[in-house]
């Protein structure tokens, strides 16, 4: 009887701290998955489901790879490398992509599950989305960079050109002065544009830009790029597609501000295909939502630039770097933002490039969207 009874206050004892754990678990502030020696999903707390978009009832029994698909899940599995090498804790920095194909740059940690004899039974990936700081290491690395680069540059060569004009008045012919003088212009154009292009990114970053949102027909906003596009192409020998076999709903939008995020999109589309290439407009709808497609074949996006394609002033990486501010897909993904919308990218080097926009057929935010997250 009294073996009877230990049992089973032990066994209470057993749920009590079992409710316990699951109760601090969901609660935590980190996402944290637990896998059994097969891999298999066995726990997903509830920040799991919200850095990854899936729910619990979706990745339970699920391998961890195919929900995580992330860039060590085949070479090099923080999980399996506890589970094979019995290692306590793995600790690093990867990325992922969510249920949407977005990539999320996480830091995780993981370490094995043991029972009470001390037999590994599974493991446990604890991890966190690390978009915000990540996005503000590279934006404050590349303010640094332009602001004693991009801005410097312009202004030293201005101040050289003004120097030479001054000391030699007299011996400056018209022909060299006039010269001198167009470069000047140029260069303070480079800054003009760099200012301008920052505080066009700033205003709609904090919102002090207003969308004149009206009700815009896509089909005609498109077409009108499609055709003005068409004639850029001829010049390089590069074809432009519009394939929209079914008439868009109208939506409510700035035209103004959606012409420039295809505008740009196509212009970079123009800019790395090459000749006699082929650049497809695409268009679809369904639910709620419009989504258009803008593929070419051109040189791509290397995978070290594609977390970061986004960011304001990046502009890659080697030899592709990009002779701009790298503002533009910044300003793209603003605007889209600002209009309840997504933006996408996929890319491989060599093999050119997809940007899918999509689009809410209707409902008009009530405020602006950073881009940040």
């Amino acid at each position: 009887m009294a073996n009877i009874k230990s049992k089973a206050i032990r066994d209470s004892r057993d749920i009590h701290d079992l409710t316990f754990y699951k109760f601090a678990i969901e609660s935590l502030p980190v996402a944290v998955m637990t896998v059994d020696p097969e891999l298999r999903i066995t726990g997903f707390n509830a920040s799991a489901e919200e850095v990854t978009g899936y729910s619990k009832e979706e990745t339970v029994g699920q391998h961890c790879g195919k929900i995580l698909n992330g860039e060590l899940c085949k070479i090099n599995c923080p999980l399996r490398t506890i589970l094979n090498h019995r290692e306590s804790v793995v600790r690093t920095e990867s990325i992922i992509y969510n249920k949407f194909g977005e990539i999320v740059p996480i830091r995780q940690h993981a370490a094995g599950l043991l029972n009470e004899d001390g037999k590994l039974i599974g493991g446990l990936e604890a991890f966190v989305d690390i978009s915000h700081s990540k996005f503000l290491e590279r934006e404050k690395a590349s303010l640094i960079s332009m602001f004693a680069h991009d801005m410097k540059s312009p202004l030293i060569s201005i101040q050289g050109f003004v120097l030479r004009l001054l000391q030699n008045a007299v011996e400056i012919d018209e022909e060299m002065r006039k010269k001198y003088l167009k470069i000047i212009k140029l260069e303070a154009s480079k800054l003009e544009s760099l200012i301008d292009g920052f505080l066009e990114y700033s205003r709609l970053q904090t919102g002090k830009l207003n969308f004149n949102f009206t009700a815009t027909s896509l089909d005609k906003e498109l077409i009108e790029i499609y055709e003005t596009y068409q004639a850029k192409g001829s010049q390089k020998g590069i074809l432009f597609e519009l394939q929209n076999a079914e008439t868009l709903p109208i939506i409510e939008a700035d035209s103004k501000y959606l012409k420039r995020v295809f505008s740009n999109l196509l212009d970079n589309a123009l800019k790395y295909s090459g000749e006699k290439g082929l650049i497809t407009i695409t268009t679809q709808h369904a639910d709620q939502y419009i989504t258009v497609k803008i593929k070419d074949r051109g040189s791509g996006i290397d995978s070290k630039d594609l977390p970061y394609i986004f960011d304001p002033f990046y502009q890659g990486y080697g030899e592709k770097r990009g002779k701009g501010y790298g503002l533009g897909l910044a300003v793209v993904k603003a605007i889209v933002d600002g209009h309840g919308g997504k933006i996408f990218v996929e890319s491989e080097s060599g093999k050119g490039s997809v940007f899918t926009v999509v689009l809410p057929k209707a409902k008009k935010p009530e405020k602006h969207m950073s881009s940040n997250g």
